[in-house]
């Protein structure tokens, strides 16, 4: 059974989708979440699947600590799911090409520093842009970098407010992250 480590910020809607996911299959199991905010929502959703949950400083990120603790689980993959530090440059090189995140619009559009959750939607519906969609990423040194794996886009009709926009977005995120995920874990991505 592969291992698949996550690493989120915020309400965990995806980190849960992933957990309910690998659950019913004999693929893959969430081994760890990982979390930089002792607010999370994500740590309460998991509580009830018995996973693990480090929370952490980002002092701590970026020394040696989480990596190590990461090594102790061995993972085949690491998912950010809603995580909103820039990744350290020493846990991708200790794991290239296993680590992949999810973005909310179709990059290199809307990608970078800030640029998550609701300040992507209210750009989009601003730029009054005709679609959006999710990117799974690999993760590298750069935010919203990494080479893509998958998009998947959404057709958008012009009147759409920011939070109809996020809604449609998760529709992608729910469906979509964890298949991708079983696809690489299966070496068939």
């Amino acid at each position: 059974m592969k291992k698949i480590v996550i690493f989120a910020s915020g309400s965990g809607t995806n980190a849960e989708n992933i957990i309910k996911y690998f659950a019913a299959t004999k693929i893959g199991s969430v081994e760890a979440v990982f979390t930089n905010n002792p607010n999370a929502k994500v740590i309460e959703r998991v509580k009830k699947y018995e996973i693990p949950t480090e929370v952490f400083s980002k002092t701590e990120l970026f020394e040696s600590k989480i990596l190590q603790k990461i090594n102790n689980i061995k993972p085949d993959l690491i998912v950010l799911a809603g995580f909103l530090l820039k990744f350290p440059e020493n846990i991708i090189e200790a794991y290239p090409n296993k680590i992949i995140n999810i973005h909310p619009a179709l990059l290199p559009k809307y990608g970078g520093k800030g640029m998550y959750g609701m300040h992507i939607h209210r750009a989009i519906v601003g730029n009054k842009e005709r679609e959006t969609g999710i990117t799974i990423h690999f993760v590298n040194e750069n935010y919203d970098e990494g080479n893509i794996l998958f998009q998947k886009n959404v057709v958008l009709s012009g009147d759409e407010t920011p939070e109809e926009v996020a809604e449609k977005i998760h529709e992608l995120e729910q469906k979509y992250f964890p298949e991708v995920i079983e696809k690489l874990l299966n070496h068939n991505l």
